[in-house]
């Protein structure tokens, strides 16, 4: 069972903890997957409700690394650097 369908979840009202638990160790990789995960944990809770609030600004952080990607150093000698899906 993974962290998110936690079966204590179900029976209690999100907290913060919850949503960072789902955030941890977000890449670019897993961002998009991470993100319906954590608006399906959040959008049953009311506008303005301090769990929802953090869900939220995690899923634009999560939207954006999803396309920006990561950015670890300079272009290497003989490599080109590997491009974003977004197109400038």
């Amino acid at each position: 069972m993974s962290e998110f369908e936690r079966s204590d979840r179900l029976e209690r009202e999100p907290t913060i903890e919850d949503v960072r638990q789902l955030m941890g160790a977000s890449t670019p990789h897993f961002a998009l997957h991470l993100r319906n995960r954590i608006r399906q944990l959040v959008e049953p809770l009311p506008e303005g409700h301090p769990v929802r609030i953090e869900g939220e600004r995690e899923i634009t952080r999560l939207d954006r690394i999803a396309v920006e990607g990561e950015h670890r150093g300079g272009q290497s000698e003989g490599l080109l650097e590997m491009p974003s899906l977004r197109r400038e």
